[in-house]
């Protein structure tokens, strides 16, 4: 019964997620001048002084979302994640080839804080209108 609880709630997180996606603004909307991005990501956990094992994620511009929003790593955290628009899209407003930051989850292990902390770097090309 519970391993069904957590199918169903991880089922209704990605429904949400991909309703998110579809009424969000497309990428190139907002930044028509956009031709390539790519995040390489690490998280770790909070206060963790050994990375865990990073990806990249490589956006595809045709058909984005204007939309950054990351699942947390660990599959304990309830209601947590990484929400990372905000500061990537104003840096690829501003045409930034090269930015970076980082997002520490807020969601809930049990009674606590989960904590896990995302660092990523973004890098972006641009075409020369």
């Amino acid at each position: 019964m519970m391993n069904h609880r957590r199918h169903s709630e991880a089922a209704q997180r990605q429904t949400d997620r991909r309703q998110r996606e579809d009424e969000a603004p497309r990428l190139l909307t907002e930044v028509p001048r956009l031709t390539g991005l790519k995040l390489e990501i690490q998280e770790n956990r909070g206060g963790g002084l050994i990375a865990e094992a990073g990806h990249v994620r490589r956006i595809v511009i045709e058909n984005a979302p204007a939309l950054f929003m990351m699942s947390c790593a660990d599959r304990s955290c309830k209601d947590g994640g990484h929400d990372l628009t905000w500061d990537i899209m104003r840096a690829l407003k501003n045409g930034q080839t090269r930015f970076e930051g980082e997002h520490t989850c807020d969601g809930q292990l049990g009674t606590a804080t989960c904590g896990r902390v995302m660092r990523y770097v973004g890098i972006a090309t641009f075409n020369e209108e």
